[in-house]
């Protein structure tokens, strides 16, 4: 087939923004229009006195999100028909098309478009206040979700039947995939092509999670491509995009870190002086841990010698030579963890909320849970369980079948 030259035109449109027109000039003309609706709701934004902050076609901040929301849903109205309509009658007959039929030209042959919607994207901003808990949020989506979706349930997503398959002309298959892309280094992309529709997750920016769905040949939708069909289109792949948000695995707060357990091996500074960490790994950090839980009951306070007095206690004859010197080197460390404080001047201290917190969650997972399971687990022949087992022990058997119910959605070997 021989080549054909089209010519594209970029105009600034006063209520769509960068409009962009394609055109051949040979005829039947045909002619493409390219609208951004992201360009629209920034035009009208601005008139509406909404404040933004716009990277490429996303927002990264704004300052009415629900202002903003209710401009985007204008585009999914009936209304919005007319204005597209308008959008490309404005231009596309005294801008593009006089190149090649004059006025005069198109008025005497009658010459007028007819309109269609051939590509369509719809897609949802997640604005993160924090950009790392954003890349925890995105990294462990993938982990969970990526062998979870099976071709029945993409299937249900995008809301086939069964398995579709292009004209037998074609002698093939449509193109099914989960996949995850990597096309620059600071740009991760969860995929899910399905024929001529594309599902997308990835991060716009330092803070903003977009999820996104492309119609990339509206027939796929199967409800008619004319221009008069545009907010059943937009609202069905809306309605595609939801079931794929349902489709992901929910993340929960506790799956975003806030560095606690990072940050606690790491040095602190109490006032001008520089301490150490807390290595919950050494025997003497743990047995301080468990004497300041059991002190932090004394309505007054404790000294470091009550502390020191409790660690020999919790320790044993291998914490028999434990000095209150050693207490009070511990406490700094503590308080420059923000789990202990001193009272005043004095010296007598007090446990903070946050740090008994931090301290009683430590110490109970590492000797009811972790020691437990890592019994079981290193076992060289299978338990026979308790012949008289009580509540907890079975609740420590469901734990330990839970856990490797787990280790297999996750796709870990236990």
């Amino acid at each position: 087939m021989p080549y054909v030259n089209h010519y594209s035109f970029h105009i600034l449109d006063p209520d769509w923004g960068h409009v962009t027109l394609k055109i051949s000039g040979h005829p039947p003309f045909p002619a493409q229009v390219i609208l951004n609706g992201h360009e629209y709701v920034a035009c009208q934004a601005r008139r509406a006195g909404i404040d933004f902050t716009k990277e490429s076609n996303g927002f990264t901040a704004v300052s009415n999100a629900a202002g903003l929301a209710q401009i985007a849903d204008t585009l999914s109205d009936p209304r919005a028909i007319g204005r597209l309509g308008q959008v490309c009658e404005r231009w596309i007959y005294s801008a593009c098309l006089c190149f090649a039929l004059d006025l005069e030209e198109q008025q005497h042959s009658g010459f007028h478009y007819d309109y269609s919607i051939y590509q369509l994207e719809y897609s949802r901003n997640l604005i993160f206040e924090v950009g790392h808990q954003m890349d925890q949020v995105f990294q462990a989506l993938i982990d969970r979700t990526r062998a979870a979706l099976d071709l029945k349930t993409i299937r249900t997503i995008v809301g086939y039947r069964r398995r579709p398959r292009y004209r037998a002309r074609k002698k093939k298959s449509a193109e099914w995939e989960v996949a995850v892309e990597r096309p620059v280094y600071d740009l991760t992309i969860f995929k899910l092509h399905c024929g001529k529709l594309t599902l997308k997750i990835y991060t716009k920016g330092e803070r903003v999670l977009r999820i996104e769905a492309i119609a990339h040949n509206t027939q796929e939708l199967d409800c008619g491509r004319s221009l008069e069909k545009f907010p059943h289109l937009v609202s069905k792949l809306k309605t595609i995009l939801e079931r794929f948000q349902q489709a992901l695995s929910c993340i929960d707060q506790c799956f975003i870190a806030d560095q606690t357990l990072e940050n606690l091996t790491a040095p602190s500074q109490l006032g001008e002086t520089r301490v150490g960490g807390v290595d919950f790994n050494r025997p003497r950090i743990r047995w301080v841990a468990e004497a300041v839980l059991a002190l932090s009951s004394a309505p007054g306070g404790f000294t470091a010698s009550q502390l020191a007095r409790q660690v020999q206690l919790i320790g044993g004859p291998l914490a028999s030579s434990y000095a209150p010197r050693q207490a009070c080197y511990d406490l700094k460390k503590l308080r420059g963890k923000q789990m202990v404080q001193r009272l005043g001047r004095s010296r007598r201290y007090k446990s903070l909320p946050q740090g008994l917190k931090v301290l009683t969650a430590l110490v109970v997972l590492r000797h009811k849970v972790i020691r437990p399971l890592l019994a079981a687990a290193t076992e060289t022949r299978p338990a026979r369980g308790a012949q008289n087992p009580s509540r907890i022990d079975q609740y420590y058997e469901s734990l330990r079948v839970d856990m490797h119910g787990l280790f297999d959605e996750l796709g870990l070997v236990a």
